[in-house]
C-alpha cells in the first residue's frame, strides 16, 4: 500500500527535503495522542484534571481536595478555617501509597465556608513552604499585607448564561486587542464591570467582531502586562470576581462579538509562594524542566517540561477549562516560538527551511501545542486559536490531517517590525509601493495570518507607537481641529494610509490595539518603582476621541469607515489580491479584491490627475477616500463622480483597460467595480 503524502508536503515542494521531520512531528502527535486515551474516549476525556485536583464541593455536600505533589513527604490545609496552622484535621495522604505522587482528603460540608482563603503546608526532603493549590479557581491579595492565598469562592452558584446560539461571525476577523486593567480613563485598575459597561459598547461601535483580552490569568506582578503567570486557573481577581468576568463574556456574545483569550503556557513565574515554582520543593519532578533547562535565559521564568504527561495533562485541562467555565472563543497561544525551539528562539535568523529542521526543535512542545488545537475545536468546532510566533515555521496555521501544528491563524510579527522601519529609516519620498506590497502579502498561501500594524506591544514604554513616530511631541500641542500644522497632517495621512493598506491585503484578520485606532497619543508604562508607581500610562484617554475639538475623532472615524466597509464583505479574507499597478517612481499602488479596488499615492509631493491605472474594464464608485474632510482631510476628491474604464490597445489581450484617476499626494481611494456596465461619460476631478 502505497504511503499517504502529508498535503502539507504537496503543497510546498521546497518542504520535501524535511518530509521525515514533518511526517515525524505528525506521528508523534498521534502516537501521544492514543497513549493518553489508551483507557477510552477522546481528548476532551482526557483533559479533566481540573475536575480532579483542587478544592471541590460534592453532591451531598461534602468536600474533598487533591494535589498531586510527587516530592512531597506531607501536605496540610491551612487557612481561615484553621486559624492559619497546621492541624491533623486538615493532613492529606497520599492515594494509592504515594505511587501517583497525588495526595487527597475528604472533609465533612461544614469545614468550609465561601470567601475562606487557604493554602497548603507542603513538607518535602530538607524542607517546607507555604504553597497555593496549582489548580486554585480563585486567587486574591490582601491589599494590607500583598500576600496572595487562595479562595473558597461561589461554590454553589451557577452564572446565568444566555449565549447558547452564540457563534463567531468572524470572516474576516478583527480584532479588538485590549487590557481590561488599563482600559479605563482613571489613573488606577479598571474592572471588569467597568470594561463591560465603558468600552465593550465603544467596540461593537468600532465595527470589530472579536476582542483579544490579556492578563487573565493570575499575575503577581501587574506590569508583566499578564505574562508571568502564576495560578492558571485562577481569572484574575485584580479586576473583579468569575461572576463579573463571565457577565462581560456573555454580554460580548450577546453583541456578536467573539472573546479570545490572551494564554500563557510558554512559561510559568518563578515565584514560589505565588506560583507553581518548586510547588513540592523539588526542581525536577513537577512541571519544569530540570535545572539545565529550568529558567527562560530571556524572561526569568520557568519552562515546562512538556515530555511529561503530567504536563499535557495540566495544560489541556488549562484549554477545555477556559472554554467551559468562561465561555472563551479561543485562545492567543503567547511566545509560540520560545516553546518551539531548545533556543527558545534567541538570536537566530530563520533565513531558510533548514533552520526549522535542524534538531533544534522541542518536538515535545510541538506535539503538546498540535493536541491542544485538536482538544479546543474537538470541544468548540468553532474556536479560534492563533500562534504568536516570529520565526515563521511552516505548517504551524495548518489543519492537522494536512500535518500542520492546527493553529486557524499565526500572528504577522513582520508586518508591524516592517512599518516600524519604514517610518525610522526611510525618507516619506523613498517609500517604494513594490516594497510595501510585498511585505504585506508574503505568507504560506496555506495559513491564514493576522496582520497589524501594531499590537500592545509597540506601545510598551521604550517604544513609540505609530502616530508618535508620526507626529512627536506636535501631538500635545496642535492636534485642535483648527490646526493646520503640516506636521500633524501628514501624520493623520499617513496613519490612515499604512493602516488602509494592511487590513486591506489581510489573508486572515487584522488586530489593532485598544486606542491605536485613533491615535492615542503616549505609550504603555505600568505602575513601577521608576515612575512612583503612577497609573498615569497605564489607562486610556477616552475622553481625547470623544472631544469635538480635536483631531482624533478623524482618525476613530477613519478606522470605523474601514473596519465597516473590509467587514461588510463576506469572505473578505478569503478574495484574491490582485496586483493591477505598482510605480515606484510616483509611489502609486493599485491592487483589486472582489469588486474593490484599493488605490494608493504615497507620494508626499505629487497629486496626479487622469493618472491611468490598469483596471478589468466596466464603471467605478468611490467608496471611501482617506481625504475625506470627515477624517480629518482636505476632501480633494469628490466622491459622487463615477469612474469609467478606458480602452487601451497596449492592453487589450490582457482583457483590461485604463481607469483614470485624480490621486492627491498621500491619499488612500477605494472604488467599487458596478456588475453592469454603464454609458460612458466625461470624468471630472473636484476643483
Amino acid at each position: 500500500m502505497a504511503k499517504k503524502i502529508l498535503n502539507i508536503l504537496k503543497n510546498d515542494q521546497w518542504l520535501t527535503p524535511y518530509a521525515s521531520a514533518i511526517e515525524g512531528r505528525h506521528a508523534d502527535a498521534v502516537k501521544k495522542e492514543k497513549e493518553l486515551t489508551s483507557a477510552g474516549g477522546k481528548l476532551t476525556d482526557f483533559a479533566n484534571a481540573h475536575k480532579y485536583f483542587g478544592l471541590h464541593r460534592n453532591q451531598d455536600g461534602t468536600w474533598v481536595f487533591r494535589e498531586w505533589a510527587p516530592n512531597a513527604t506531607g501536605i496540610t490545609l491551612i487557612g481561615d478555617f484553621s486559624g492559619w496552622e497546621a492541624k491533623p484535621a486538615f493532613s492529606l495522604k497520599r492515594v494509592g501509597g504515594g505511587l501517583s505522587g497525588v495526595w487527597e482528603r475528604e472533609f465533612p460540608s461544614t469545614t468550609f465556608k465561601d470567601g475562606q482563603l487557604y493554602k497548603m503546608l507542603v513538607e518535602w526532603p530538607g524542607g517546607r513552604g507555604e504553597r497555593i493549590p496549582a489548580y486554585a479557581t480563585r486567587v486574591v491579595q490582601d491589599p494590607e499585607t500583598h500576600i496572595f492565598s487562595a479562595q473558597i469562592y461561589a461554590q454553589d452558584n451557577e452564572f446565568g448564561w444566555t449565549d447558547a446560539d452564540f457563534r463567531p461571525n468572524i470572516a474576516p476577523l478583527l480584532i479588538y486587542e485590549c487590557h481590561i486593567g488599563m482600559a479605563q480613563q482613571k489613573e488606577d485598575v479598571g474592572s471588569y464591570d467597568e470594561f463591560r459597561q465603558n468600552v465593550l459598547p465603544r467596540i461593537a461601535s468600532d465595527g470589530y467582531n472579536a476582542i483579544q483580552i490579556m492578563a487573565i490569568q493570575e499575575h503577581p506582578y501587574y506590569g508583566s502586562f499578564g505574562y508571568h503567570v502564576s495560578n492558571f486557573f485562577a481569572a484574575s481577581s485584580r479586576f473583579g470576581t468569575p461572576e463579573q468576568l463571565k457577565a462581560l463574556i456573555n454580554e460580548a456574545h450577546a453583541m456578536g462579538i467573539a472573546v479570545i483569550m490572551d494564554i500563557v503556557h510558554s512559561h510559568a513565574v518563578k515565584n514560589e509562594n505565588e506560583g507553581i515554582g518548586r510547588l513540592d520543593g523539588s526542581v525536577d519532578q513537577y512541571f519544569h524542566h530540570d535545572s539545565s533547562r529550568r529558567e527562560h535565559p530571556a524572561w526569568d521564568s520557568l519552562c515546562f517540561d512538556y515530555g511529561k504527561n503530567e504536563v499535557i495533562h495540566f495544560l489541556l485541562s488549562n484549554c477545555k477549562y477556559w472554554l467551559e467555565e468562561y465561555h472563551f472563543d479561543g485562545f492567543r497561544f503567547d511566545g509560540v516560538t520560545s516553546m518551539l525551539y531548545y533556543d527558545h528562539g534567541l538570536g537566530k535568523a530563520f533565513g531558510g527551511y533548514a533552520d526549522y529542521y535542524d534538531g533544534g526543535q522541542d518536538t515535545d512542545a510541538i506535539t503538546y501545542l498540535t493536541l491542544a488545537n485538536k482538544l479546543i475545536h474537538e470541544i468548540k468546532p468553532h474556536a479560534i486559536t492563533i500562534a504568536e510566533e516570529m520565526s515563521g515555521m511552516p505548517g504551524l496555521a495548518v489543519p492537522f490531517r494536512d500535518g500542520g501544528i492546527g493553529f486557524d491563524y499565526r500572528m504577522a510579527m513582520g508586518i508591524p517590525d516592517y512599518w516600524i522601519k519604514m517610518l525610522k529609516e526611510k525618507k516619506d519620498e523613498d517609500w517604494h509601493p513594490t516594497s510595501i506590497f510585498w511585505e504585506l502579502t508574503n505568507r504560506r498561501d496555506d495559513e491564514k495570518t493576522i496582520s497589524y500594524v501594531e499590537s500592545h506591544d509597540q506601545a510598551l514604554v521604550g517604544d513609540k507607537t505609530v502616530i508618535f513616530r508620526l507626529i512627536d511631541a506636535k501631538m500635545y500641542w496642535h492636534m485642535m481641529v483648527d490646526d493646520t500644522d503640516a506636521d500633524v497632517a501628514r501624520g493623520m495621512a499617513l496613519h490612515k494610509m499604512i493602516r488602509l493598506v494592511t487590513l486591506a491585503t489581510i489573508n486572515g484578520g487584522y488586530l489593532t490595539f485598544m486606542g491605536n485606532e485613533f491615535g492615542h497619543p503616549e505609550w504603555i508604562d505600568f505602575p513601577r518603582e521608576g515612575n512612583g508607581w503612577s497609573y498615569k500610562y497605564a489607562r486610556r484617554q477616552w475622553d481625547l476621541v470623544d472631544r469635538e475639538d480635536l483631531k482624533y475623532r478623524f482618525l476613530n472615524a477613519f478606522d470605523n469607515a474601514m473596519i465597516s466597509l473590509v467587514g461588510g464583505v463576506h469572505n473578505f479574507q478569503s478574495l484574491p489580491v490582485r496586483k493591477l499597478w505598482e510605480k515606484d517612481d510616483d509611489q502609486v499602488l493599485a491592487f483589486m479584491r472582489g469588486d474593490l479596488v484599493f488605490v494608493f499615492n504615497f507620494n508626499p509631493f505629487k497629486s496626479f490627475d487622469g493618472y491611468g491605472i490598469l483596471a478589468p474594464g466596466g464603471v467605478y464608485s468611490p467608496v471611501l477616500s482617506t481625504d475625506s474632510a470627515d477624517f480629518g482631510g482636505f476632501d480633494n476628491i469628490n466622491m459622487e463622480i463615477e469612474h469609467f474604464t478606458m480602452p487601451d490597445p497596449l492592453f487589450e489581450p490582457a482583457g483590461v483597460e485604463r481607469l483614470p484617476l485624480y490621486l492627491p499626494a498621500r491619499t488612500a481611494l477605494v472604488l467599487r467595480k458596478h456588475p453592469v456596465a454603464k454609458t460612458r461619460k466625461k470624468v471630472t476631478r473636484k476643483k
